[in-house]
C-alpha cells in the first residue's frame, strides 16, 4: 500500500513538475525483475553476477533484492509466502506493505527471459546516478578547495573515482568460454616464437635474467628490492635502456603489429630528478663516472664519448616523470595517458615506499598504505596489460645477520607486496659489505680478506625469490659501482663479458 503511494507520488511528481529533473530511474523495470525473480529463483543467475541491492533506485526494491539473495544463498525459495515472515519482522518493510507489495509484484511479472534485459537497465541507471554524484562531487571540491590539495590532485582524484566507477561490479567480468582466453596464449606463444630469445615477455636486456624469467611479462607486478648501495637504481636503468633500445615492431602486410621487440618505457622517478636519472644514464653509456660528468672533469676525448652516448640516448623511448610523492591515483592516470598518447610497453618505479595513497584513502597504518599501493601497481598492470617494475627498500634487518642475502621476510611492510607481486627479485653485493670490514694491513686477516675480495670483485647476485610462472633462483651479474652499471657475468673473463647483449 505505502509502496504504491511512494511509487505514484514520484510518478505524479514526474508528471505535475516535467522541468524538475529527477536523477535516472526505471521503476517499472525494477519491478519486472523483481516479479520475475520472485516467481523462478533462476532468473537471480542471469543478474547476480553483476547487479547488487544498492543499484536499485527505490530503497525498498533493493531490501526485496537483498532478502531474495539471502534466501537463495541458504538454499531456500524465494517467494512471496516465505519471504512473509521476513518481512513482517523487519519494520522498515512491514510498513511498505509486507508481503502484499510482494504478491503485486508477482503477479505484475509476465515472463523471466528479459530479466537479464532489466537487470543491465538497472545497473545502467545506477551508474549514471553515480556519475552525476561524482560530478557535483567535482563541482563542490573545486568551488570549496583547500590549500593543501591543488587543482591537479583534484583532477588525478576525480579521475581515479572515474576509474573505480567502471572497475567495481562492472558486467564485463562474467565468465567466458575458455577458447578467447585459448587465442591470446597461442599468440603470446607465437610472438615469442619470433622475438629475439624467444621470449615471451619484455627484455632486461641480461641473458640470464631473461633466461630465467623468461623476460618481463605482460600484467604482471615485479618487485626488485635491495637495501642502499646495493644498485637497485643502477639495475632498474640498465633495464629501462636496454628494453628501449632492443624495441621496435615488426608489421605484417596489413600492417598490423605481428610481433614487437623491447619496451616503450615509462620511468617514475620518485628520489632522484629527471636530471640525475639523466646523468646516470649517461654515465653508464659513456663509461665515465657521475661524478666526472657532474664535476665537469672531461678531456675532449671524454667530452666527445659523452656527446655520443647523449645522441644514441636521445632518440629512444623512455619517458621520465619525476613528480616527488606521487599518488597512486595520479601515477595511473599519467601511465594511462602515456599509452594513450605515446604508446608504452613497460612502467618503472623508482620507489614504491615514497608514493602515497590515494588522498581519499590515506590511513595512519603505514602497512595498509602500502598494500593499497601494490594493489593500485598491479591493477595498472593489468588494465594496461604491461608490466610493472617497482623498486623496495629492504628492513634494516638485513643488517643483524651475519649473512645479509635479503630474504621476502626483509621487505618492508612485507605482507602486501610479498602477496601482490608476481615477482620478487633482491639485488646483493657482498662486496659492498666486505669492503666496510678491511683488517689492517700487514695482518694475516688482511691477506685472507684481500682474497675474499678478488673472488667478489665486481660481482653482484640478483636472487629471484619469488615468481609466479617458473622457478626461482640467483643470477651471477657484473656491477661496475663506479659506473653503476650492470652486465652479463662471465666468470672465466668476467672483465671482458661485462656489457649488456645492446
Amino acid at each position: 500500500m505505502a509502496t504504491s503511494k511512494v511509487i505514484n507520488s514520484v510518478q505524479e511528481e514526474d508528471v505535475q513538475l516535467p522541468s524538475y529533473r529527477t536523477l535516472p530511474h526505471n521503476l517499472e523495470a525494477e519491478q519486472a525483475l523483481l516479479g520475475a525473480v520472485l516467481i523462478n529463483n533462476d532468473a537471480l543467475n542471469q543478474v547476480a553476477a553483476f547487479l547488487e541491492p544498492g543499484h536499485f533506485y527505490l530503497p525498498v526494491h533493493g531490501r526485496v533484492f537483498e532478502a531474495v539473495l539471502k534466501m537463495v544463498e541458504r538454499g531456500q525459495i524465494a517467494s512471496p509466502v516465505t519471504l512473509k515472515h521476513y518481512f513482517d519482522h523487519d519494520d522498515s518493510l512491514s510498513e511498505v506493505g509486507g508481503a502484499q507489495y510482494l504478491a503485486r509484484l508477482a503477479g505484475s511479472a509476465v515472463t523471466i527471459i528479459n530479466a537479464e534485459h532489466y537487470g543491465h537497465a538497472i545497473y545502467d541507471l545506477a551508474m549514471r546516478r553515480e556519475l552525476i554524484s561524482i560530478g557535483e562531487e567535482m563541482v563542490n571540491e573545486a568551488y570549496d578547495a583547500s590549500l593543501d590539495e591543488s587543482a591537479v590532485d583534484q583532477i588525478e582524484n576525480s579521475e581515479q573515482k572515474l576509474f573505480n566507477l567502471a572497475e567495481e561490479g562492472g558486467t564485463g567480468g562474467s565468465f567466458r568460454t575458455f577458447d578467447a582466453p585459448l587465442r591470446t596464449a597461442l599468440d603470446m606463444i607465437t610472438q615469442a616464437c619470433k622475438r629475439d630469445g624467444h621470449l615471451s615477455g619484455s627484455t632486461t636486456g641480461f641473458v640470464d635474467m631473461d633466461k630465467l624469467l623468461g623476460g618481463l611479462h605482460a600484467s604482471d607486478l615485479i618487485i626488485l628490492a635491495g637495501r642502499p648501495g646495493m644498485g637497485k637504481t643502477a639495475l632498474a636503468t640498465n633495464i629501462a635502456f636496454n628494453a628501449a633500445q632492443a624495441f621496435k615492431q615488426e608489421l605484417d602486410d596489413q600492417g598490423n603489429v605481428e610481433a614487437e621487440h623491447g619496451a616503450k618505457v615509462g620511468f617514475f622517478s620518485l628520489e632522484m630528478s629527471s636530471e640525475q636519472l639523466a646523468t646516470r644514464i649517461l654515465a653508464e653509456r659513456s663509461e665515465i663516472s657521475s661524478e666526472k660528468l657532474r664535476k665537469g672533469e672531461l678531456s675532449d676525448t671524454e667530452f666527445s664519448k659523452v656527446v655520443r652516448a647523449s645522441q644514441e640516448i636521445e632518440g629512444l623511448p623512455i619517458y621520465i616523470d619525476d613528480t616527488p610523492a606521487l599518488t597512486v591515483a595520479g601515477l595511473r592516470a599519467r601511465a594511462r595517458r602515456l599509452k594513450r598518447q605515446q604508446g608504452l610497453s613497460l612502467v618503472i618505479v623508482d620507489y614504491l615506499q615514497l608514493m602515497r595513497p590515494s588522498s581519499s584513502m590515506r590511513l595512519n597504518n603505514r602497512v595498509q598504505e602500502v598494500s593499497e599501493i601494490t594493489q593500485g601497481l598491479k591493477a595498472l598492470a593489468k588494465e594496461l596489460d604491461l608490466p610493472v617494475l617497482a623498486l623496495s627498500q629492504l628492513s634494516r634487518a638485513v643488517e643483524q645477520r651475519d649473512d645479509k642475502r635479503p630474504q621476502l621476510s626483509d621487505l618492508r611492510e612485507s605482507g602486501s607486496i610479498e602477496q601482490d607481486a608476481d615477482v620478487v627479485m633482491f639485488v646483493y653485493r657482498e662486496q659492498y659489505y666486505l669492503a666496510r670490514k678491511q683488517p689492517e694491513d700487514g695482518t694475516v686477516e688482511h691477506g685472507d680478506w684481500m682474497e675474499r675480495m678478488e673472488r667478489v670483485h665486481n660481482l653482484a647476485e640478483i636472487i629471484v625469490a619469488k615468481q609466479r610462472h617458473g622457478p626461482i633462483g640467483k643470477i651471477d651479474m657484473f656491477f661496475n659501482e663506479y659506473l653503476t652499471r650492470f652486465g652479463n657475468y662471465d666468470r672465466v673473463h668476467s672483465q671482458v663479458a661485462n656489457d649488456a647483449p645492446f
